[in-house]
Parts: C-alpha cells; sequence; structure tokens
C-alpha cells in the first residue's frame, strides 16, 4: 500500500435497541467504498463472553455462519461477505470470550513479562490488535468495524473503550457511525427522536462522539427530526442520515448512496471524495423490485417457532440465497415457513406441499420433528418436486430412500437412535469422542473442504467444474456401507471428498431436480452470483 494512504477504520454501533440494522449499514458501507475502489474488509464485534456463534441457540442468536478456515461466527458476517462479494476469515470476527481467553493464554505464556494483567488496557488493546490484524491481511483502506449490542449496555464498554483509544491514538483515521431507531408511536403519529438522543449520549458517556447518525424507522427523516438531531446529539445535518424501512436490503447501498454518505465520511477521514460506480446495484435492485413471475418454496424445518413468532433468521443464509437464485430468474421468491412437526400430527398434511413449486430441507440437530421431515422428503421424492436438502436435509433424504426405496425400515441416525440396526448415518471416531467428553464448542467438521463431482450428473452441470469447495458444519456422516446400495437404486452418490471419501452430494437419477449436499453451499451464494445449486434447484422449480 502506498506510503500516503494510511489505512481507515470506521465503528459502527447501535442504538435504542437490537436489530436496528448496523449489520446491514455495516455491509452497505462496506459496499459503497468497494464501488469507489477502495479496498474494505468488515468485523463483527460481539460482546458475548461465548467464544464463538457455534454452541448458541439459533432460535435467540440466529444462524451460525462458518467461514471457509472454520470460524462459527455471527449472522452479519455473512451479510458483510455477500455485500462485499469476498471470503472474510476467523481473523474478521472476535467475542468477549475470545478476547479474554487470548490475553489468559498470553499471561500464562509470559508475554506480559511478569506484569500486573488488567481488564484496562490489556483487554482493549488485544481488541485493538485483532482489528489492525485483520486490516493489515485483508490490505484494506478502510476496515468496518460493528461492535455488537447498543450503547449504554455494560457488555460492550470494552469495545467501545478500545475504539475511543484507537480514536486518541490517531485522530484522523477513526469515524463512528451510530445506528439508532426512531420510533412512531402509534397512539401519536409522530416520529421521535428522544430515544436516539439519549443514545448518543451514552455513546458521549464513554468519551466517544457520533461522526454520523443513520435514522433508521418505518419513515422518512423528516426536517424538524433532522434539526433535533443535529442540535441535540451535536452532529452535522449533512451526516444526519435517513434510513426507512425498505422492500429489500439490497437497497440499502443504494439508498445510502443517494445522500453522499461514503464521501461524507471521507471527509471525516481526511480523503479525498471518489467517484462511486453504483450501476450492478442499481440493475440488481431494479432486478429485485421488477420481477417477471413468482416462485413457491417451502422450507421445511422446525427452528422457526418461537412463541407467537416466527424467526427465519435460524436460516438467514438459506433464505438470501433462495432469493439471490430466484432474482437470477427473474422471479419473485415466495417463502413459507413449515413446521416439520404438522406432519407428524397430521401425515396427511404432507399433500399440502403439492401447492408448492419446490421443497427445501435446511440444516438442524437433535430429534424434534425429524419424522414429519422424512415424511416431506418421501412426497418430493415421489411426486417429483423438486428437492434440495442442505447437510440434515441430505442425511434425511438418504435414510427416507433406505427406508422406503430399499426397505430397511429401521433406518436412521445414530444422532436420534443410538441403536439403530440400519445406521445410515453414523459418526467418526473423533466426533464420537468429543461428543462422549462434553467437547462441543469448535469440534464440528468446519470449513471449507474439497468435493470431488460425478460427470454426466445435474450437479456436476450446475457447477461446470469437476472439484469444488464447500464449507462444513457437522458431526455426522453418511455411512459407506450403504453408499454402493442406494446408487444402484436411484440416490446416486456424485459428490465425494477426496481426501477422505466421505459422500458430500447425492442426486436422485430419475427426478427433474432432488439434490441432497452434506455441506452448507447458502454459505457461498452472492447477490450477483447465485449459488450453482440454488441457481439450478430454482431454475427446475420455474420449470
Amino acid at each position: 500500500m502506498p506510503a500516503s494512504i494510511q489505512r481507515k477504520f470506521i465503528f459502527v454501533v447501535g442504538g435504542v435497541l437490537s436489530g436496528v440494522g448496523k449489520g446491514v449499514t455495516s455491509a452497505s458501507l462496506g459496499a459503497i467504498y468497494k464501488a469507489k475502489g477502495l479496498r474494505v474488509t468488515a468485523l463483527k464485534a460481539d460482546p458475548y463472553v461465548n467464544v464463538d456463534a457455534g454452541t448458541m441457540n439459533p432460535i435467540e442468536h440466529g444462524e451460525v455462519f462458518v467461514t471457509n478456515d472454520g470460524d462459527e461466527t455471527d449472522q452479519d458476517m455473512g451479510n458483510y461477505e455477500r455485500f462485499l462479494d469476498t471470503d472474510l476469515d476467523s481473523n474478521n470476527y472476535m467475542t468477549t470470550g475470545r478476547v479474554y481467553l487470548k490475553v489468559i493464554e498470553n499471561e500464562r505464556q509470559m508475554k506480559y513479562k511478569g506484569r500486573c494483567v488488567q481488564v484496562v488496557p490489556h483487554i482493549p488493546e488485544e481488541i485493538i490488535r485483532r482489528i489492525r490484524e485483520a486490516a493489515k491481511r485483508h490490505d484494506a483502506h478502510i476496515t468496518i468495524v460493528e461492535i455488537g449490542g447498543t450503547v449504554g449496555e455494560y457488555e460492550n464498554l470494552l469495545f467501545l473503550e478500545a475504539a475511543r483509544m484507537m480514536k486518541l491514538q490517531s485522530p484522523a483515521d477513526v469515524a463512528f457511525v451510530l445506528v439508532s431507531y426512531l420510533p412512531v408511536p402509534a397512539h401519536i403519529g409522530e416520529m421521535k427522536t428522544k430515544p436516539t438522543q439519549h443514545a448518543s449520549r451514552a455513546l458521549n458517556s464513554v468519551g466517544i462522539n457520533a461522526d454520523m447518525i443513520v435514522a433508521r424507522g418505518r419513515l422518512e427523516l423528516d426536517k424538524p427530526r433532522l434539526e433535533k438531531l443535529a442540535v441535540f446529539c451535536g452532529v452535522s445535518r449533512e451526516n444526519c442520515i435517513s434510513a426507512p424501512d425498505v422492500p429489500s436490503i439490497y437497497q440499502i447501498p443504494v439508498k445510502l448512496e443517494e445522500q453522499d454518505v461514503g464521501n461524507k465520511l471521507l471527509k471525516v477521514l481526511g480523503m479525498k471524495r471518489r467517484q462511486t460506480d453504483m450501476k450492478k446495484w442499481h440493475d440488481f435492485v431494479h432486478r429485485i423490485l421488477q420481477p417477471e413471475r413468482e416462485v413457491k418454496i417451502a422450507v421445511v424445518g422446525k427452528y422457526f417457532g418461537t412463541g407467537d413468532f416466527t424467526l427465519a433468521d435460524s436460516y438467514h443464509s438459506v433464505i438470501e440465497a433462495i432469493k439471490h437464485a430466484s432474482w437470477h430468474h427473474r422471479a419473485k421468491p415466495v417463502l413459507e415457513w413449515i413446521d416439520s412437526e404438522r406432519y407428524e400430527a397430521n401425515p396427511a398434511k404432507v399433500k399440502e406441499l403439492a401447492g408448492y413449486d419446490g421443497l427445501i430441507v435446511p440444516g438442524g440437530f437433535g430429534s424434534r420433528g425429524i419424522e414429519g421431515i422424512i415424511r416431506a422428503i418421501k412426497f418430493a421424492r415421489e411426486e417429483k418436486k423438486p428437492y434440495l436438502g442442505l447437510c440434515y436435509g441430505m442425511q434425511l433424504a438418504s435414510i427416507e430412500f433406505v427406508r422406503h426405496v430399499l426397505g430397511k425400515k429401521t433406518a436412521h441416525t445414530v444422532e436420534v437412535s443410538p441403536d439403530t440396526a440400519e445406521p445410515v448415518i453414523h459418526i467418526n471416531p473423533n466426533q464420537a469422542a468429543n461428543v462422549r467428553n462434553n467437547r462441543y464448542g469448535g469440534t464440528m467438521r468446519l470449513g471449507a473442504y474439497d468435493c470431488a463431482l460425478r460427470r454426466g450428473t445435474k450437479t456436476h452441470a450446475a457447477y461446470g467444474a469437476d472439484l469444488v469447495s464447500e464449507r462444513h458444519r457437522h458431526r455426522y456422516e453418511f455411512n459407506n456401507e450403504y453408499r454402493e446400495a442406494i446408487d444402484a437404486a436411484g440416490l446416486r452418490v456424485v459428490g465425494i471428498n477426496p481426501e477422505s471419501d466421505l459422500v458430500e452430494i447425492v442426486e436422485l437419477a430419475e427426478h427433474p431436480f432432488f439434490v441432497g449436499t452434506q455441506f452448507h453451499p447458502e454459505f457461498q451464494s452472492r447477490p450477483f452470483r447465485p449459488h450453482p445449486l440454488f441457481r439450478d434447484f430454482i431454475g427446475a422449480c420455474l420449470a
């Protein structure tokens, strides 16, 4: 990097409530700077004491996103990868637990030379080291750091302290963006700025002043509210940015850049204005908003229900991959979540799947809802309904086939039935030892592995390659003792890992589209490059 260009850092923090859109705002800023010809990377700082996101309940936290190097991360990392169209790694993700663990390891190794190790400054210094290391690793002009949680919480104080210290060290190289919510109470009918004023003052109380406020809400930010934010939050009028709800998150880079957000922050960072080439984003948004047809997809899973609410975030990357593929075909995706337990309570209801163009079974763990999923897969196989099974969806498709085509009625996975006489899905000895010894965190088969494809198959045609690399997150594997039998009966093994000979992909020979993958292809789908398997699955649904 030329000596005249300093590495710059933009911290994105949230106000008022969680889920306000910090992740998408961070990703959108990255997309804008990439469209300006700058090298960009993004980090997520999670305040949890968990070392990674792998042991978190997806109902509470959303999906676990997996990087190529096998890190189990927050779902915002997926947004960064999709918007920036790049691969990130474990350097781009940290938690409170991970930071503390590193500091403690350093102390045990005498790296502090006998000094007293303290929460401040040693924890913030480790956070800063990680941020700078990620910027260096990706050779980034601009590094965007999203700090999880909301300002005013005690959990993220050490991350805010690290940001404050960086600003103190290099004032011209650090900028702060506060993404805050402006509610419109129904009984008042007026947008309120007071919660954001409190959030701004909470940020001030830790020694940080926002350089920009991104005002999230149901409506556009009007002039009176803009004036209030500027006066009471100490932010220039031009840097109070309107970010109302929009039909698609992929409109947000366009919406922000219409307000010249990119150059406004470059000015804060002491950088020159730059032209932004947003043509592909404008074209993409047009494709999203002007579909030519619809495609109706049933997503059969078991993580959707929590009280009276449905949490689609459990399968966030799957949903985005479906959207990318549908928009590629100029179709509007209509997704419906189906709790598989309803097919256990009433097996006849499975016939409702005839009203959908295709069926997806995403990943999952445990025994709940399994028999309902198997009924849904049987329907898709027999009725020639396009089917895409991801991880557990591949395993259960194999079990369904062995049960109902090979006639082995007790076929199962040892995850659910450890003593089954027909262990179609089993566990390798290393993983068995992990489970036996309660070693769960970071011990699954994680990250990218090669997959050799069988020529003359729909899968090979989709990829257009003999060897691909895909990301994994699982403990249980297909039992190779059943490989020859299912292949001969029509469920072909069309993808294997060349190093371990493990089954990666199965494909039904006489079917419009019936594919199961042991890996998670959704993690590598991008807005402008839909994943080949999702692309061809949607193509089969439309056909």
